[in-house]
């Protein structure tokens, strides 16, 4: 249930039946060539086909997150995270308002990890409510398909490179780029960061197969399928 095709009236009937429902958390910032919301497109869409077979409702992503180290590059926005935190805390307070008491939240981007903490505090402050926080791209299953295919995989190459994060007409580079060294950029201001990343790659090659991409995203979404069917307390 695509909750941006539903009306309030369906929502409350499914309610009646069932109380889970699926929150994707986005970024917009820079992939290299691909798509500036990588991130919340992913999100969304692995939550949708997960959900789809089962009913449960999927919110849109929140396309905002937390990327001050790429504010250097055009295009990317970055709350802080005391902004960030209050708005998915206020988004699940809405969920909980409407009846909603499993709630799985699919988040796209690394970036994000503060909501993690703040779903673990919101529980304890709403009990009989069940968060899970699922990073899908590091998910288990999902990430050792990844690491199956090519280990050097990160933000930006090949990893993220899927039909739907291409920029119509955009040719990826064809080189691997060596993998830059994070603990170093993390030390970096913003200006610093695009100089010292260039095109935006973290490392590796820039696009692999659709068959291998597609071979990840089966797994993903299997993977988070299973995540919001449970088992739940």
């Amino acid at each position: 249930m695509k909750i941006a095709e539903t009306a309030w009236p369906d929502v409350e009937a499914y309610l009646k039946n069932d109380d889970r429902a699926v929150l994707p958390l986005g970024s917009t910032e820079q992939h290299a060539g691909l798509s500036l919301a990588v991130d919340a497109i992913l999100s969304e869409r692995v939550a949708l086909e997960a959900a789809e077979p089962l009913g449960v409702p999927v919110f849109p992503a929140l396309p905002y997150g937390l990327t001050p180290y790429f504010l250097a590059y055009p295009g990317s926005v970055s709350l802080r995270i005391e902004t960030y935190v209050r708005v998915v805390r206020d988004i699940l307070d809405s969920l909980k308002r409407h009846g909603f008491r499993r709630i799985v939240i699919v988040n796209g981007h690394g970036g994000n990890q503060p909501a993690a903490s703040l779903a673990i505090e919101w529980m304890a402050d709403n009990p009989g409510i069940a968060v899970k926080f699922h990073n899908w791209w590091s998910a288990p299953q999902t990430f050792a398909k990844v690491e199956e295919i090519d280990p050097i995989a990160s933000h930006a190459s090949w990893m993220e490179n899927f039909p739907w994060t291409r920029l119509e007409g955009a040719a990826p580079p064809t080189q691997r780029k060596p993998m830059i060294d994070l603990s170093l950029m993390r030390q970096m201001d913003p200006e610093t960061v695009r100089k010292h990343l260039g095109d935006g790659n973290f490392g590796g090659y820039y696009q692999r197969p659709d068959e291998e991409m597609l071979a990840i995203w089966q797994i993903a979404v299997a993977e988070t399928r299973a995540l919001i069917e449970g088992p739940w307390l």
